[in-house]
């Protein structure tokens, strides 16, 4: 090959002067990050529940009408989101679909229950879908008159998980991993080695990430209905879950980007077809701006389909995110698509030249600066704060991916020392190997040898046709064997051959830590479903507080349970509910219950109660006043016959 491209860049002294800009710049929005997530405001991303009538773990003295959940943002809700079970494990609902109650900002929703319900443990489960797109589910339980057994098991594992969260995290993977084969490697024909589009294992290439991010696609979004719903595999081809998707705002980014990779098919075509077989520069220069156009609009909206759809399109700031979203996601692919397609060619093509792998270093250059700058945009809108950086799920990941990009940046750095060595003399000469190079191996001479032996021996090719074809190939074979001995033996690319590869290795683990983080709760939301959990859960109006005394009067038929119920369970006037119960649990009937409360560390009480019998094993006593919150001990005396009687106590926090 002989040297017919520039040198590949300049001296390693001017190749430190970037690599030394870049450090600073990362410093500069390192600090910029701290800034940031100093001063960060209130934000949203995945859903969270952040409060619910009744209250979980609560046991309220009658049944209420309905059930409320509130969520920290605007969630979607099918007709069967919000299923109430009694102890049984029957529908204590109505069936009917959840009743918007929205009030201002306040996401509430609202589901009737059933008339009648008696006394026992309920659970509350509930499913819905976040408006970034992500599942979300929980459960839990609230009691009418006293706790009880349940036969409700609650789920096991959130929505989206199981076999069908699997395959579809899956999807999401390759779906990604395939826009950025095909857009990087469209990109590094494009930008930095013309030639490369008439070659075929970057046609290969680019033509497979095509194919990646199509089935990705389709089975994206058959498996869509499944995912959020039933997590049910048999669910994947219904026809009506598959209608229901269309119609929502993810599914229609799904189908978006179907109709853009079919644009994509045609732009593709162009490339490696017409483009590649143009020889005249003035036509191939047009031709080469009007694919660049097409394929960074192409790009842009395959892209945006990412924004629209997922973290980028809630929260604060979102006009401005999503567009920062789409420039990440195209740096994303300039820089690793060209990678793996610089390392294709490193390893396929015999021909690669230094000026291509010197253009791809500033393109990657570029990329990481973009990379950095909106990338730390994007951890203080997911983010937010210092603790929940280092203190939740999102955070720990988004550190993990920080760590990820340093490695690959540090490998860059040595692939660019490594092609500052081939731009000291540039291309390699392809016709004799210098002193330096290894030999050809044994296997490679006898074949050369083979090959000349029936040149020379076959006379005359135009004699026979077939037999001047076959030698035509056969030279042709032995060009190209010579080519692959040569490059393969200059150490300069084989140095950048094995840092490339390193970099596309670390890259892969790089993306599948990304995907991970786009299904996980941002630390933004975390933070704030536990403050408003905490809020609304606060020592005020915590609900009605429970507790189980066990006793034993010493007589016959003298063991069983009281449980009480203080509510509500604060300063000022409570209202007491017992229930006695017999070892068997069902009510049982004595002849007289006293209950008095004390305030040893402020030296209160006993403030005594008397309790009424209402119905065999239930009585209530109203009007009680405590002054003071505190560690009061609850003192119950039970009494089951004339002469058997026993006085239980334990301490509970009032206020």
């Amino acid at each position: 090959m002989t040297a017919t491209a520039p040198p590949f860049g300049p001296p390693p002294s001017a190749l430190r002067r970037p690599l030394a800009a870049a450090g600073l710049l990362t410093a500069l929005l390192g600090a910029v990050l701290g800034l940031l997530l100093a001063v960060a405001a209130p934000a949203s991303a995945h859903a969270a529940l952040t409060g619910s009538d009744p209250q979980d773990g609560t046991v309220v003295a009658t049944a209420p009408t309905e059930v409320t959940l509130t969520f920290s943002e605007q969630v979607a809700l099918g007709a069967d989101s919000i299923r109430v079970l009694d102890p049984s494990g029957q529908r204590a609902d109505t069936k009917a679909a959840p009743r918007d109650l929205h009030s201002g900002s306040t996401v509430k929703y609202g589901v009737a229950l059933r008339g009648g319900l008696g006394d026992g443990t309920y659970t509350v489960a509930w499913q819905a879908v976040s408006a970034d797109s992500h599942p979300v589910s929980g459960a839990f339980t609230f009691s009418i008159g006293a706790p009880s057994e349940t036969t409700v098991a609650l789920p096991e594992s959130e929505a989206g998980g199981g076999l069908v969260g699997t395959l579809y995290d899956i999807a999401r993977y390759a779906a990604y991993a395939g826009f950025i084969v095909l857009a990087g490697g469209a990109a590094f024909v494009l930008a930095c080695w013309r030639r490369g589009a008439g070659a075929r294992p970057l046609q290969r290439l680019v033509v497979r990430g095509w194919i990646t991010l199509t089935a990705a696609t389709i089975a994206m979004l058959l498996l869509r209905s499944s995912y959020t719903g039933s997590g049910k595999l048999g669910d994947v081809l219904d026809l009506d879950g598959l209608k229901a998707v269309l119609d929502t705002k993810p599914g229609a980014a799904l189908v978006s980007r179907l109709l853009l990779l079919g644009a994509g098919a045609l732009f593709v075509a162009v490339l490696f077809g017409t483009y590649a077989k143009r020889e005249d520069p003035r036509e191939k220069r047009d031709l080469t701006f009007g694919l660049a156009i097409g394929g960074v609009v192409i790009a842009a909206g395959i892209a945006g389909t990412w924004a629209l759809a997922e973290h980028a399109s809630t929260g604060i700031q979102s006009g401005i995110a999503m567009p920062v979203d789409v420039l990440h996601l195209l740096a994303v692919a300039a820089w690793l698509g060209g990678l793996v397609a610089l390392l294709t060619a490193l390893y396929r093509t015999p021909d690669l030249t230094s000026a291509a792998v010197r253009r791809f270093s500033t393109i990657a250059f570029v990329s990481v600066v973009v990379l950095v700058a909106t990338g730390v945009y994007q951890s203080w809108r997911q983010v937010g704060t210092w603790s929940a950086l280092t203190g939740t799920g999102y955070g720990q990941l988004l550190l993990v991916k920080v760590g990820l990009v340093a490695v690959l940046v540090g490998i860059a750095s040595m692939s660019r020392r490594w092609t500052a060595r081939l731009a000291e003399g540039g291309d390699a000469p392809a016709a004799v190997p210098d002193a330096g190079e290894q030999p050809e191996t044994e296997a490679e001479a006898e074949t050369k040898a083979e090959a000349e032996t029936e040149v020379e021996a076959a006379g005359d090719p135009a004699e026979d046709p077939a037999r001047a074809a076959q030698l035509a190939r056969q030279r042709a074979a032995v060009a190209t064997a010579e080519k692959k001995r040569i490059r393969d033996a200059d150490p300069g690319r084989s140095g950048l051959r094995r840092s490339v590869l390193a970099e596309v290795g670390v890259a892969v683990a790089l993306l599948a830590v990304t995907t991970v983080l786009t299904s996980t709760e941002p630390g933004r939301t975390e933070e704030e479903a536990a403050r408003s959990s905490s809020a609304a859960a606060g020592p005020v109006d915590s609900g009605p507080v429970t507790l189980a005394l066990p006793f034993d009067t010493g007589g016959a038929d003298g063991k069983g349970t009281v449980r009480m119920d203080i509510d509500p369970g604060r300063t000022g006037a409570n209202v007491i509910h017992l229930w006695i119960e017999d070892p068997g649990k069902k009510p049982m009937d004595v002849p007289e219950v006293k209950i008095a409360f004390t305030l040893e560390s402020k030296d209160i009480g006993p403030l005594p109660a008397a309790p009424v019998r209402l119905t065999e094993g239930h009585w209530t006593a109203t009007g009680l006043q405590l002054p003071i919150a505190g560690d009061w001990k609850v003192a119950v005396t039970v009494r089951t016959s004339d002469i058997d009687q026993t006085t239980v106590d334990k301490n509970v926090k009032i206020g």
